[in-house]
C-alpha cells in the first residue's frame, strides 16, 4: 500500500517568520527596500517601539500592537486599525483602504509624512485606551 505524505499549511502563509529581519529577508530586494523604509518611518515616528511577528506579519508595539504591515503581490498592506482610517480618510482617498487596512502600491513612493501621522495617532489612541482603563 502506498502512503501519501500529508502536507500542512502554516497559518498565515507557508513560512512561519521568527523575526522582522527574517520576514524582510524572505522578500525580493525591491520589496525589502520598501519594507525597510516603512520600518524606519515607524520607528522615527514613535521611538522605542518593540518589534515582533504577530499574525505572521511585522508588528510594532508599545503595550499593544500599534501597526502591522505585510508584503503582498503588488502592494504593501499597512494595518493601523480602524481609527486612523477614519481620522485620515481625506488624505487616504488616493489609496485602496478597508476597515483597518491601507494598500501602498509598490510602484508609488511611500507617503512617509502620512504614515508618520498615522503611527503617532495610533500611539495617542493607545495611550488614551490605557488612561481610560486605569480610571475604571
Amino acid at each position: 500500500m502506498k502512503t501519501v505524505k500529508k502536507t500542512t499549511r502554516k497559518a498565515y502563509g507557508a513560512i512561519k517568520y521568527e523575526s522582522v529581519e527574517h520576514y524582510h529577508a524572505a522578500q525580493t530586494e525591491d520589496v525589502k527596500e520598501i519594507l525597510e523604509q516603512l520600518r524606519k518611518c515607524i520607528h522615527k515616528a514613535v521611538p522605542h517601539l518593540t518589534e515582533k511577528i504577530s499574525y505572521n506579519m511585522p508588528a510594532f508595539c508599545i503595550d499593544k500592537v500599534l501597526v502591522y504591515y505585510a508584503a503582498n503581490k503588488s502592494h504593501v498592506g499597512f494595518y493601523p486599525t480602524t481609527g486612523p482610517i477614519i481620522a485620515f480618510s481625506k488624505e487616504l482617498e488616493k489609496f485602496q483602504t478597508s476597515k483597518g487596512a491601507i494598500q501602498f502600491p509598490y510602484n508609488e513612493k511611500l507617503p512617509i509624512g502620512l504614515i508618520t501621522k498615522i503611527v503617532k495617532f495610533r500611539k495617542a489612541e493607545e495611550e488614551e485606551r490605557v488612561r481610560n482603563k486605569k480610571k475604571k
